[in-house]
């Protein structure tokens, strides 16, 4: 059998990874995907970090070279025992047997910090979303499902921005897709609009025949080697349907995947859809199973250092 595919989502706190993530497994399968956080490779706990002044943005308040371990031996097809970390009480509790599925998606803060770390993974995804949007999704998550008041996680903010600034955001550059979700005319979470800056690491499907004119407002835009792709998010659902219906003839391969679950996401018990998040969620699914096919068909990965190779030997249509 081909080894795991991995994928790294990095980004702040309450960035949204965790909602990409539980989207991607929805569609992949639960029993296809082994999911991790990084968070559980906290060096310290709650405690001990407020004795010794780190935020867990920091290196040093992490096992990094633990979590690289893994890594390594969750690509090579091998079970770990990973460390759990409790939010909801900031301790730890007993370490969990796991092992990789068809696909890996490792969630965090530092999983691109080093070049040790980031060549582990065959996609790379950072979650970019403007400051103040974050901080309103950390208040809203911290306060509801880990006990924080409001005035605690505004302090606690201010207290990591530091780290943030030197440790979290740089990161941003090493990533083959950098995905803002933003506030559009909407003004709701279902209607948040999108950029999807997507890098040269990897070969990305084109879209340039469905956004020629700027139809519905959606663009294309080039910079350098980086396309960038904006999604408002008032896009119409047919043409939303469109681009998907698109970006699914090019993986064809993988048309069991096929779902109308694309876009689901939840605020509190009540589940929502966006058209945004949808086409944002298939981008990142396409790089996943193109990787995938690649390796079924004898290639070592996607990566530009041999993506002409692997995805030439891809069945087209």
């Amino acid at each position: 059998m081909p080894r795991p595919i991995l994928l790294g989502i990095v980004g702040d706190s309450a960035a949204g990874k965790t909602t990409l993530t539980r989207g991607l497994v929805r569609i992949l399968g639960e029993t296809q995907v082994t999911h991790i956080s990084a968070d559980h490779y906290h060096r310290y706990d709650r405690q001990q970090r407020a004795e010794r002044g780190l935020t867990p943005l920091h290196p040093d308040g992490n096992h990094l070279d633990v979590l690289t371990q893994h890594l390594k031996h969750l690509r090579a097809g091998q079970a770990i025992l990973k460390p759990v970390y409790s939010h909801r009480g900031g301790t730890f509790e007993a370490a969990e047997y796991v092992q990789p599925a068809r696909f890996t998606i490792v969630e965090g803060l530092l999983g691109f910090h080093t070049p040790a770390m980031r060549d582990v993974y065959d996609v790379r995804v950072y979650l970019d979303p403007p400051e103040d949007l974050r901080r309103r999704w950390k208040v809203q998550r911290d306060c509801s499902r880990r006990g924080y008041t409001t005035d605690q996680v505004l302090e606690e903010l201010d207290r990591r921005e530091g780290d943030a600034e030197a440790y979290i955001r740089p990161q941003r550059r090493h990533a083959d897709l950098v995905i803002s979700f933003m506030p559009g005319d909407g003004g709701d979470q279902e209607h948040l609009d999108a950029t999807v800056a997507m890098g040269p690491g990897l070969v990305h499907p084109d879209l340039s025949s469905l956004v020629e004119g700027g139809h519905d407002g959606i663009t294309l835009h080039q910079r350098g080697s980086e396309t960038s792709l904006w999604i408002p998010g008032t896009i119409d659902a047919r043409l939303g349907a469109t681009i998907q219906e698109t970006v699914w003839d090019r993986m064809h391969f993988a048309s069991h995947l096929r779902t109308d679950r694309l876009g689901e996401f939840t605020v509190g018990t009540e589940l929502h859809r966006s058209e945004s998040l949808a086409i944002t969620q298939l981008l990142v699914l396409y790089q996943l199973v193109t990787a995938r096919a690649a390796l079924a068909v004898g290639a070592t990965g996607v990566r530009t250092d041999g993506t002409a190779t692997a995805v030439a030997a891809i069945p087209q249509t």
